[in-house]
């Protein structure tokens, strides 16, 4: 775009611009003469840019924009403070927009960052911090087995690990057919979107909270995730009391199979800063704790999504659908998923991302 020049002001010379005006107007004409160069280079890499991206500039034209744009920002500037013609003025707002945008705005828009992340950017994530999802994993089991341990030796155990909230009728010494009865189903959703709300709310509190206890080098995290397995192991010590351990299993795995996914991978991704702040290699420890936590981050945003899934699950299938056989149905298809999501199911994007 060109400003126009005095002529399409002023006609061709049939009326004669007062002096002032038409002052003003060769300044403006020869202000922007000086500049127009950078203008149209900085106008035809954004073009470029907007059309297709960085493959379509070249380096020298990439290594200029930074300094062309700030070039016609300068350039903007003046044209405010000394009033230049408002085409001049009109045309440097827009160019400069739209060079902020590309070099300082995001690289893509939410739903392709949306696209992107689903399919390939979170399991290539997690799959990034493989071992702290082991290491994590081997903390979890162990934190169930040293619950169950713990109140089969001391029954005392059990109020101590037990949140008082969960621990109403599912008490050491309740008979069989109270625990079962708080295994049984609702006789309708209503309600229930609002219990699926406080579930959210609980799961994807504990699992921020294990990933943002990463930075004191992973420990308080390990803790957080024994802890919750500890009192996972209490509850399954009580119903296995009364032969009913395959039907708590059963009614736990609707949910329990996305819930502890999502906590597995809180605690790894928490402990995956942790092991980058105490081993952070030939980097400083800053630029360490700092590239874990952007890979972390991604997980956790994941991490949220899981939580979603499982209060859905926890509210609704849990409470609605009854029998063994297709509890384990809906928490076995739902591990499935997950595990072939996050370790086999790979873009060729994805693939080409992680070569």
């Amino acid at each position: 775009m060109k400003a126009p020049s005095i002529s399409s002001w002023f006609g061709r010379g049939e009326i004669a611009a007062p002096p002032d005006i038409e002052s003003a107007a060769l300044r403006s004409d020869r202000f922007r003469i000086e500049r127009e160069g950078d203008w149209r280079r900085l106008e035809d890499i954004v073009k470029r840019m907007e059309s297709g991206g960085l493959r379509r500039i070249a380096d020298e034209d990439l290594i200029a924009l930074p300094t062309l744009y700030r070039t016609a920002a300068s350039s903007l500037a003046v044209a405010r403070e000394t009033s230049l013609d408002a085409a001049t003025l009109a045309y440097l707002e827009g160019l400069v927009q739209r060079a902020w945008f590309q070099v300082y705005g995001p690289r893509q828009g939410f739903s392709r960052w949306l696209r992107d992340f689903l399919l390939g950017g979170w399991s290539r994530a997690v799959r990034e911090i493989w071992l702290d999802i082991c290491i994590a994993l081997f903390v979890m089991v162990a934190g169930a087995i040293v619950g169950w341990l713990l109140v089969a030796q001391d029954e005392a155990w059990y109020y101590r690990l037990v949140p008082g909230g969960l621990a109403d009728t599912r008490v050491p010494g309740a008979s069989r057919e109270d625990l079962l009865a708080t295994l049984a189903t609702e006789e309708s959703a209503a309600g229930l979107s609002s219990f699926a709300a406080q579930l959210f709310s609980n799961n994807s509190g504990v699992c921020i909270l294990a990933f943002a206890l990463g930075f004191a080098f992973g420990i308080p995290s390990l803790m957080l995730m024994v802890h919750n397995m500890a009192m996972l192991g209490a509850l399954l010590w009580l119903f296995a009391g009364q032969g009913l351990l395959t039907e708590v299993s059963a009614w736990l795995s609707v949910h329990g199979t996305t819930e502890l996914f999502g906590i597995l991978l809180s605690g790894a991704a928490g402990l995956h800063i942790g092991r980058a702040m105490a081993f952070p290699g030939t980097r400083p420890v800053l630029a360490a704790a700092s590239e874990a936590g952007r890979r972390g981050a991604v997980v956790m945003v994941g991490v949220v999504i899981m939580m979603i899934v499982a209060a859905i699950l926890e509210a609704f299938p849990r409470q609605l659908v009854e029998g063994t056989g297709n509890r384990f149905v809906i928490g076995g298809a739902m591990l499935i998923f997950w595990l072939s999501y996050f370790f086999f199911y790979r873009p060729r994007r994805a693939l080409e991302n992680e070569g």
